[in-house]
């Protein structure tokens, strides 16, 4: 029941702080909208006239919501890695899960954000709002958390041979040269050696560079979890309960069709809303800067 709560309270506070942070874009795309979307945004700005009171309470909100969730990912990749380390299965119980699947959560979840705004930068052409110095800052926490990660890889191996443990030894040298070999050497390419590109300036300047990269990371991360998953459970204690798992067209196209699942609602909230908040945007752009007089109305006005 640990991670049905923790995961539950994500979600939720994760939806709000969502939803808060939309209110003032969709007030003013209301105010430019005709019909039954103008009603429909209406409903969902909850009567947002912009004014100080109002940012003053909105400020206040949102600054709570994101010092709330920001533990909530922490505690929530901990419980749910409990889930795996608690148990006795080899490769599993290890008590550097907590950290590793924190690490990774945000190393994913960072090559996932550089996968979807690269095209829609493009697509849309916001080139003079997503400079090369919001990429650079995410390629770098990119790299922070991959080093993180190939270190709780090499831990993991090497804890297993330290040990002593016949199984789990055996486990981690199925895992490299056994019958899953080529997921766990393409999870190691992907996630400890591929990053290690972001360490040059001239990368993580390049878009192209950094949109190649994420898309490894993101193979790299599906592999991951196969890897935990199949590679521990094919082959266990006990000879007879060993196998070779083969997935069914049903778990194809389960997964196949959460990937499409995902795009439809990404497509759908670009269509409806502004991919870029409004209001955080206001806060970088420069004052405006009023305009010098020409000297003949200088010259008047003396």
């Amino acid at each position: 029941m640990w991670d049905v709560f923790a995961v539950t309270t994500y979600f939720t506070v994760s939806a709000v702080f969502f939803y808060l942070g939309t209110i003032p874009d969709v007030a003013a795309a209301r105010d430019r909208a005709t019909g039954l979307r103008r009603k429909l945004y209406s409903v969902i700005s909850l009567g947002w006239q912009g004014t100080d009171r109002q940012w003053h309470h909105f400020g206040k909100a949102y600054i709570f919501l994101a010092a709330l969730a920001t533990p909530l990912v922490l505690s929530v990749h901990s419980v749910v890695s409990w889930d795996f380390a608690m148990s006795i299965v080899p490769g599993w119980h290890a008590t550097i899960f907590a950290p590793y699947f924190v690490a990774g959560a945000i190393f994913s979840g960072v090559a996932m954000v550089i996968t979807l705004v690269v095209p829609l930068r493009k697509i849309f052409g916001l080139e003079a709002y997503l400079t090369t110095k919001h990429f650079d800052a995410m390629a770098k926490l990119c790299l922070f958390t991959s080093l993180i990660v190939l270190y709780a890889y090499l831990s993991e191996f090497f804890l297993a041979w330290y040990s002593g443990e016949d199984p789990e030894r055996h486990a981690f040298w199925n895992r490299l040269f056994g019958t899953y070999w080529w997921a766990t050497w393409t999870m190691l390419v992907c996630n400890g050696f591929v990053p290690i590109m972001l360490w040059f300036k001239r990368i993580r300047h390049s878009i192209p560079a950094l949109f190649v990269i994420s898309i490894f990371i993101n193979i790299g991360m599906w592999f991951e979890r196969y890897v935990i998953v199949v590679t521990s459970l094919h082959n266990e204690y006990e000879p007879f309960a060993w196998g070779i798992y083969r997935p069914s067209v049903i778990e194809m196209s389960i997964m196949v069709g959460s990937f499409f699942w995902f795009g439809f609602w990404f497509l759908l909230f670009t269509r409806l809303l502004p991919p870029i908040a409004i209001q955080e945007l206001k806060e970088v752009l420069p004052p405006p800067m009023r305009k010098k007089r020409s000297p003949e109305v200088a010259e008047a006005h003396q």
